[in-house]
């Protein structure tokens, strides 16, 4: 179940905007503390994903092929071609916008 950039992306998003409403009941007693490192550690993951999308662009600029593009990333030269080639990423908005 192979997923875009962009998916990952949206899906990142949408968890730390559901993280950040929460909002415990009188009555939960567990730490919201966890949840915030949570949304916390999904926003740092999408901002990699980010970064990756970029280095794999100037890499590919560069000359490099996909093979050894996905050598780097553990993936095939295909899935690193569907997850970062062209198109595969539209242009991010700017979180909650």
């Amino acid at each position: 179940m192979p997923r875009s950039l962009q998916d990952i992306l949206d899906h990142a998003d949408e968890l730390a905007d559901r993280f950040e409403a929460f909002s415990p009941d009188d009555g939960d007693e567990r730490d919201p503390v966890v949840l915030k490192r949570l949304a916390e550690a999904v926003r740092a993951r999408a901002d990699v994903e980010r970064q990756l999308a970029a280095a794999v662009g100037t890499a590919r600029a560069a000359g490099y092929s996909w093979a050894a593009i996905a050598g780097l990333l553990g993936l095939s030269a295909e899935g690193a071609r569907q997850r970062y080639g062209q198109g595969a990423l539209t242009e991010p908005s700017p979180r909650g916008q």
